[in-house]
């Protein structure tokens, strides 16, 4: 054996023993992270696979109120309803279940039970979007009702862009129905300044309410 290989051997074997007595010192740690990296995969998967299995019973949920909807099977509605905002207020779909709730009664003229379900979803659901919605169909509710300053209040809420021209036509006909003509005037223009172009239908419903009020 000639010297180069001596002195290799000795190279290989020093860096076994530092990595024998690096390993002697650091084994406790490096298993640990090891086993915290293998649970923290084990709880994302587990997580992942709970929310699919939530969202499937949810979405089954939500088509079984939607088919009582359309029938006209009440208690098929507020089974399924209740059953999604009670076990999966997290999902969408019971912020749309109770939507489609609120809106099964108010058409059956049960505004005390829609205003339930339209103020669950303003204080509980994860989207803002369907929040905005329920602010709307529920100031509409409180204008029937001529709780016209509860509705207003509403209306004063934060709400998304898109919204924008809906909140103000809901606010003009509110103010119209308090006597409040020129304020109303003043909310369907900003209506008709935010409103789309090619929302042509409601440009003309608030068109022909602001003309109603003398322009």
């Amino acid at each position: 054996m000639n010297m180069a290989t001596q002195n290799y051997d000795l190279e290989e074997q020093e860096q076994l023993a530092t990595l024998k007595g690096w390993w002697h010192d650091n084994a406790t740690l490096v298993l640990g992270v090891v086993a915290a990296a293998a649970l923290a995969i084990a709880a994302w998967q587990g997580w992942h696979w709970y929310q699919r299995q939530q969202a499937q019973q949810a979405s089954a949920l939500y088509e079984t109120l939607a088919k009582g909807a359309r029938s006209g099977d009440a208690k098929a509605v507020r089974d399924a309803g209740g059953a999604l905002t009670e076990n999966f207020a997290r999902t969408l779909y019971a912020s749309m279940g109770a939507l489609a709730t609120a809106r099964f009664h108010a058409d059956r003229g049960d505004a005390k039970s829609a205003k339930a379900q339209l103020a669950w979803v303003i204080e509980r659901s994860r989207s803002d979007d369907l929040r905005d919605i329920a602010r709307l169909r529920l100031a509409a509710l409180l204008l029937d009702e001529k709780a016209y300053d509860e509705a207003l209040k509403l209306l004063e809420a934060k709400h998304a862009d898109p919204y924008a021209a809906q909140y103000a036509a809901a606010r003009g006909d509110v103010l119209q129905a308090k006597g409040q003509a020129a304020e109303a005037k003043a909310a369907y223009r900003l209506a008709l300044d935010k409103a789309a172009a090619k929302d042509e239908a409601f440009r003309a419903g608030v068109q022909l309410r602001l003309d109603a009020l003398g322009g």
